[in-house]
């Protein structure tokens, strides 16, 4: 009876052994589940970007000649050859068209047969004038006589000189006749035909000069002093990463009735062979000053009675407040001058809830 007493309460103690242990180990589990460390806030961040302070404005235009010539003969005629064709490349003194020359040659030859006539006219002249000079001085002519010869050999010399002008205008109307090129170009357009009739100075081939090009766009009103003083570079749209340097070169003086757009001439002197002409290019237009601000959102800044600061988050999750120069307050954005990097990614959303010493976890970005 004894035995069964003392293992009854044995077992008693060995069962309370055993629920005194599991609730310590309970209690060790419930303790690691409070030390836990809590999870990193996630945050929505922005990247710095500089830029001037006054975005650049682009333009659509077209490559231009700086000089088109539109040239003619000097001569009227009927136009016997034409030599070249739209898209020829074209030298100095190369010939591009002719006239037919059958009547100039017959004025040329009535030119020299006038001068055949006034050289002997005047010999003959001068002969009589020497002779009533010589009859004067012997005292058998008078001096009415050797005025009257002088007077006829004086005609004479006009007319002989009347006549060597003739010939020279004669054979300059001569060469006149065929059309040459004074520059190197490209023909860009032909406006005759064989066979057709044209008067003096009438536009027969156009020819674009290749010394320099140039770019011709539409600027509004609003910006073109810009035009005038910013900093303008041209770029292809066969070629958009190659750059130009422009100049403004003419503006119109007045604007345009329809679109009220001034149209601006800007010149390329660094544009080569490559640079053809007809060719779709953009303008951009920067302001001159060195200046460079980034635009972010007004949420991201905060300031708490101290300098306006910006949460700066580094790749391992870590935040820090850096103080950051207000430039300007625009509707919904804020203008820094400086205080963070190019690059540098900002928290933009619930700044006022966070703390340096937490960390955060970057869900999305967003590019201002």
């Amino acid at each position: 009876m004894l035995v069964r007493l003392f293992f009854s309460g044995y077992s008693r103690l060995l069962a309370g052994i055993s629920l005194a242990a599991m609730a310590v180990a309970l209690t060790g589990c419930n303790d690691k589940v409070a030390e836990k460390p809590a999870e990193s806030r996630p945050v929505l961040v922005a990247t710095v970007h500089y830029e001037a302070q006054s975005p650049e404005r682009s333009f659509v235009g077209t490559i231009r000649p700086r000089i088109e010539t539109d040239m003619g003969f000097r001569v009227p005629g009927k136009v016997a050859k034409r030599l070249v064709e739209v898209g020829e490349s074209v030298d100095v003194g190369q010939p591009l068209a002719t006239l037919d020359e059958v009547d100039l040659k017959l004025q040329a030859e009535q030119a020299e047969a006038e001068l055949r006539a006034a050289t002997g006219v005047l010999a003959q002249a001068g002969a009589a004038e020497q002779r009533a000079k010589d009859l004067r001085t012997k005292g058998w002519a008078t001096d009415a006589q050797l005025d009257s010869a002088k007077a006829a050999a004086d005609e004479a010399r006009a007319r002989l000189n009347r006549a060597e002008r003739s010939v020279e205008l004669t054979n300059n109307s001569l060469s006149y006749a065929t059309l040459v090129a004074d520059s190197r170009g490209v023909v860009t357009s032909t406006l005759i035909d064989p066979g057709q009739v044209v008067a003096s100075g009438q536009t027969a081939i156009r020819v674009a000069r290749f010394a320099e090009k140039e770019a011709v766009v539409a600027i509004p009103e609003t910006l073109v002093g810009r035009a005038k003083d910013g900093i303008a570079t041209v770029t292809l749209w066969s070629g958009p990463n190659k750059k130009y340097a422009a100049k403004l070169r003419e503006v119109a003086p007045s604007a345009d009735p329809a679109t009220r757009t001034y149209l601006a001439k800007f010149s390329l002197p660094e544009a080569g062979e490559d640079v053809s002409l007809g060719m779709t290019a953009t303008l951009t237009l920067a302001d001159p000053q060195t200046e460079r601000v980034a635009r972010l959102p007004l949420s991201s800044l905060y300031s708490q009675g101290g300098d306006p600061s910006l949460y700066v988050v580094d790749d391992k999750g870590a935040i820090s407040l850096k103080p950051v120069a207000v430039k300007s307050y625009d509707s919904n954005c804020v203008v820094i001058s400086s205080g963070v990097d190019e690059g540098a990614k900002i928290v933009v959303l619930g700044v006022q809830k966070l703390d340096p010493s937490q960390k955060v976890r970057v869900v999305s970005s967003l590019s201002f």
